[in-house]
């Protein structure tokens, strides 16, 4: 048990409910009282962000209770995670009676909400890292945080790797300057490197300063791919719609089931699909991004209470989301990533000693093969993750201004404040001056111009801005996430429905009908930023969005490329994968570990060239431009623009084609 006793109140609430206090749960309160800062890296269901909080609320259930200001700071990279740790805090809260005020802070706050807290702040204020990044830019943030003991980052994995992790890592210095004494804590269940964590998270890069906390195992997970049965897997499409009418009798079969799918347009259309076999007419939601905050909180809620038998989702309720009526989880489409499947996989009954139980149904016959790959590395407890890399100076830059923002600072205090964060530990004076330039006056480019001199060194040395209004515009355009132009979904009547991006806006016209929000609704005119509906008798199509990039993770790629050219493997999958394996074999060849695949082929007068790819994104355009150098080029010619792009392939034929434009492409120098 801990050495830090647990207060009797909060004893009593453990025993009135038949809990034990776990032994990571007690060991979180152990490296609190020593000072230390902590990692805690528990499965899901296994109480982390209690144990998260556990200190907080022993210190207010103890004898000197704490006084007013900022005590601890939640930090969560969803604000649907913030809501729903809020409404799962506040209840044990009012439930031992203690002092402590809980209040949330993002993009959903009202405005004058958001005044009172720079005034008058709650005790624990949960929040997001750009939410966070804009209240450090007011002048009353230094008075704020001074009293802040505590923050909590709540699934670290998510973001501390991007740029996300970049922002919060300087604000985190920046609070550290103001109150030396916060303890900082991360939680997490899917940790590939935690020592790199551990390094991110502690000041200055001194990982050995945090504690690393492991928590108790619990059930494995019980993971299966949904066979067909009637239906073939199909060659192609990633909507998985083959698996509708098995879908729906999985969802009849379990009390709630949570459905992913990987971008907003799918979510759309599994729900409607599904509602469109729902004969029981069972209550079924969804919820995404871009629906409006009130339909999110409304599915929320329904969820939390158990009136909801199935929801269709996306990543917006990935993670840490607290429901424990849920027995199935199901993936639409290729899961990934290893780390993501078992985010969602643990939304499953969320309970440490019962076996979360999820289902993975994929797109088409290449998606079996990532979902088997994605099964296997969950069975083996495998984890994927990014690789930290140097901060982004364009983050640094957004806070330097956000600095200036609250008022003038010296720089060089800023400099050594901004290099105690480990993401920042690397920069040098030069660069230092590159960015300060480039906020004061827009840099060689635009420093012609008078409204990017926002910053100015005055006669005493310190950086102030050229102008308040500055302030103001940094505050309206701040943030990571840069999201494409949105316009309002709302009826006649104001009633918000969400938002749509306008490059799909402007494709309607008036008496165009499409599907949002699980609603048909036909467009009756074009306000501004408002899109003006009602209700539709007729179908239309579902919005795309262009921001909804998920790319397939490193480890799950090698997985995928290691499984297709063990052909003693494939007898493990389906009848209709296995024969699509053998005919690639048969006709081409398959790329391994360390190769892509090169293919040309004629039709209708024309030569078409295919890059099979395991490298993502950014390697995908570079084989897009070496195809554009090969077309009507030679083979050598799309090697060498490889090799000035990406890395030094050698490009050999592919096995029955002779000397054509088709090949295999092996790496000779990653």
């Amino acid at each position: 048990m801990s050495a830090a006793p647990l207060p009797p109140v909060i004893a009593d609430w453990f025993a009135k409910r038949g809990w034990r206090l776990r032994r990571h749960q007690a060991e979180m309160l152990d490296v609190a009282a020593s000072g230390r800062h902590a990692l805690l890296a528990a499965d899901t269901g296994a109480g982390k962000t209690l144990g998260g909080f556990l200190p907080t609320l022993a210190e207010f259930a103890g004898e000197e209770v704490p006084g007013e200001g900022l005590h601890t700071l939640y930090i969560s990279p969803l604000k649907a995670l913030a809501h729903d740790v809020q409404r799962n805090l506040i209840a044990p809260i009012e439930e031992m009676g203690l002092p402590i005020r809980v209040e949330t802070r993002s993009g959903d706050t009202p405005s004058d909400r958001k005044a009172r807290q720079r005034v008058r702040p709650p005790h624990v204020l949960l929040t997001t890292p750009e939410s966070l990044s804009l209240l450090l830019s007011y002048p009353e943030s230094a008075a704020l945080f001074s009293t802040l003991k505590r923050v909590v980052i709540d699934e670290i994995h998510a973001f501390a790797a991007g740029k996300r992790g970049d922002l919060l890592a300087l604000a985190l210095a920046r609070i550290s300057a103001v109150a030396p004494q916060v303890q900082r804590v991360g939680l997490s269940a899917t940790l590939a490197d935690p020592d790199a964590f551990r390094a991110w998270l502690a000041p200055h890069g001194r990982g050995e300063d945090v504690a690393l906390v492991i928590g108790e195992e619990g059930a494995e997970p019980e993971v299966s791919i949904l066979p067909p049965k009637e239906e073939r897997v199909p060659w192609s499409g990633h909507a998985a719609t083959w698996a509708i009418p098995q879908l729906y009798e999985a969802i009849k079969a379990h009390r709630t089931t949570l459905v992913f799918c990987n971008t907003r347009f799918l979510a759309e259309l599994i729900f409607q699909l599904l509602w469109d076999a729902n004969e029981e007419n069972l209550p079924i939601g969804v919820h995404h991004g871009s629906l409006s905050k009130e339909a999110r909180r409304k599915v929320e809620g329904a969820m939390a209470d158990g009136r909801l038998r199935a929801l269709v989702c996306t990543a917006s309720l990935d993670l840490g989301v607290d429901w424990g009526d849920i027995d199935l989880v199901v993936q639409m489409g290729a899961p990934k990533g290893s780390s993501r499947l078992l985010q969602r996989i643990g939304r499953a009954n969320h309970r440490l000693d019962q076996p979360s139980r999820a289902l993975l149904v994929p797109g088409n016959r290449f998606e079996f093969l990532e979902a088997t790959a994605a099964m296997e590395a969950v069975e083996e407890g495998q984890r994927d993750g990014e690789d930290f890399r140097p901060g982004s100076l364009d983050v640094l830059a957004q806070h330097v201004m956000a600095c200036a923002c609250s008022g003038p600072f010296s720089e060089a205090a800023l400099l050594a404040e901004v290099r105690s964060a480990h993401s920042y530990d690397w920069l040098d004076e030069e660069r230092w001056a590159r960015v300060l330039d480039f906020v004061a006056t827009g840099g060689y480019a635009l420093r012609a111009y008078e409204r990017f001199r926002r910053i100015v060194r005055s006669s005493d040395g310190l950086w102030r801005l050229t102008h308040p209004e500055h302030a103001a515009r940094h505050r309206m355009n701040a943030g990571i996430i840069v999201d494409s132009e949105m316009l309002h979904v709302r009826f006649r009547n104001g009633r918000d429905l969400g938002k749509v991006e306008e490059s799909f806006g402007a494709t309607l016209r008036p008496g165009d009908t499409f599907r949002f929000a699980g609603m048909d609704l036909e467009v009756e005119s074009l306000r501004d930023l408002d899109l003006i509906v009602k209700a539709a008798k007729k179908p239309g199509q579902i919005p795309s969005y262009m921001g909804a990039r998920m790319p397939i993770s490193s480890h799950l790629a090698d997985r995928v490329r290691a499984m297709m050219v063990d052909r003693a493997g494939w007898a493990r999958f389906p009848d209709d994968v296995r024969e699509w394996l053998e005919m690639q074999d048969w006709r081409s060849q398959l790329p391994g570990p360390g190769q892509l695949l090169v293919e040309s082929f004629p039709h209708a007068g024309r030569h078409y060239i295919v890059f099979h790819t395991f490298e993502g994104w950014n390697a995908n355009q570079c084989a897009g431009h070496a195809g554009d150098a090969a077309h009507g080029g030679t083979r050598a010619d799309a090697a060498g623009l490889c090799r000035q792009r990406l890395c030094r392939w050698h490009l050999e034929p592919a096995r029955g084609h002779g000397p054509g434009p088709a090949a295999i492409a092996r790496c000779a120098d990653p």
